[in-house]
Formats: structure tokens, sequence, C-alpha cells
């Protein structure tokens, strides 16, 4: 089947207004074997998560480990693991590339600028996941519209031009009010990190706690401004 943007409008259309159960066994059927999940083990991604695990679909997940993460997020990797009985794929840099990085910018360099943080970023998260899209046909994500302004023009499926493979984005429209919801309601195993204020969770150095009325995303390399808060998996 050829992949074309076209393709993500005439899929948008076929799925919409089913809930996630059935659109993602339709897709399935259609991309047999060629759809993967990146979970961050973020709390919208622990919902999906257990989601895929109850369909029985050939569905692969996968995650990123950039060697920076959290302590509570590799807890929580071995525990969804046990609890779900689902295998999840570690990807891991190249260490050739990332100590060649380090070596010339120094372990913390990407506070020094954009620059060093989009090239730390890529080698520790772009890489590994463009091994991990290898040969799929469609990448399903945990994003959704309300999280920031460089994802309130996403789409239900959407093509993704920098990977070339078509991106379906389940939670698009949900609130955060409805991941908690559901979250508590399935006893979804989520980071310890959310109850300390930590509204999304990537890599130690660049995450912190969000402030009374500041965006979910605002603890994301907070040292810069809203519209470059992108590692560059999402474009």
């Amino acid at each position: 089947m050829r992949l074309t943007p076209a393709l993500a409008n005439d899929l948008s259309q076929a799925i919409a207004g089913l809930e996630i159960r059935d659109a993602i066994p339709l897709l399935a059927k259609r991309f047999h074997g060629a759809i993967t999940f990146a979970t961050s083990l973020g709390a919208e991604d622990q919902v999906l998560t257990h989601i895929v695990s109850t369909l029985s679909q050939p569905i692969e997940i996968f995650t990123l480990d950039t060697g920076r993460l959290h302590p509570e997020t590799y807890t929580l990797l071995d525990r969804t693991v046990q609890k779900y009985g689902v295998p999840i794929t570690v990807y891991f840099p190249d260490y050739r590339e990332l100590e060649t990085w380090i070596t010339t910018h120094g372990i913390n360099g990407f506070y020094d600028s954009i620059e060093n943080r989009k090239a730390c970023c890529r080698l520790r998260k772009l890489e590994p996941l463009n091994r991990a899209l290898a040969g799929k046909s469609l990448w399903i994500t945990g994003l959704r519209a309300a999280q920031s302004v460089t994802r309130q023009s996403m789409e239900l499926i959407e093509w993704d031009e920098a990977h070339q493979i078509l991106k379906y984005n389940p939670l698009l429209h949900w609130s955060e009010e409805e991941i908690w919801h559901y979250a508590k309601q399935h006893n979804v195993p989520v980071n310890p990190l959310h109850t300390q204020g930590f509204a999304s969770i990537g890599c130690a150095p660049c995450t912190r706690a969000v402030k009374n009325g500041e965006n979910i995303r605002a603890g994301r390399w907070w040292w810069e401004s809203p519209e470059h808060k992108e590692c560059g998996l999402h474009k």
C-alpha cells in the first residue's frame, strides 16, 4: 500500500466518530504488522497502553531511553510491562555519536543554546525513533491538541512528512480531565512525578514541575519560548 497524505485524509474520515477500541482494530486490519505505538510512559501513553493491551492486535509498543530519564520513569516501565504482560521494545541512542557530542559540548551542553538542545534531542530521540519506525506504515501517538500551541493544528490521522509515515493521534481531542478519569477508572499505573507537579515528563535535566496557572508543557525546556518546545519527534 502506497502511503500518501491523501490516504491520511481518507482514513480520518473512515474512523471519524469511532471509539478508540473500534478504530484501532480497523486500522490494524488494514496495516497488519506495520503499526507501532510510541510510549513516553506519560499519563496519555499509559492510557493508550492499557487500551492497546486489551485489544490483542499486532501492534508493537516501543519507548526511547535517552539515558537521562527520571528513575521513576524506569520503575514505571518495568511496572507497566509486568502489569499488562506486553513487551515494550526499548531503543537507545548510538553511543558513539553521543560520546562525540558530549566530548565536544559537555554533559549538559543542551542548556547553552537552542541549537545544542535540538542536537541533543536528535541524538537521543530522533535517531532511535527513525530505527523504531523503519518498515512501519502507521505510528500511534498519545499527543493531545491542548498540550501546547505547537500541537493545536494536528489531525486525527495525519501525514508525517519528516518520517514518511501515517500518524494516528487517538487522544487528540481528549481533555486532561478525561485522561485522569480514565486512568483512575481503570487503575492505570502512572508516573508518581505527576503528583509532584510534573505535568509532562521527559529527560530529567529538561523537565521541571509546572507552577499554578502554567501550561502543562511549561515544564519542558522551560528556558525556551513556547514555540520552540518540541524535540523534533513531532513537527
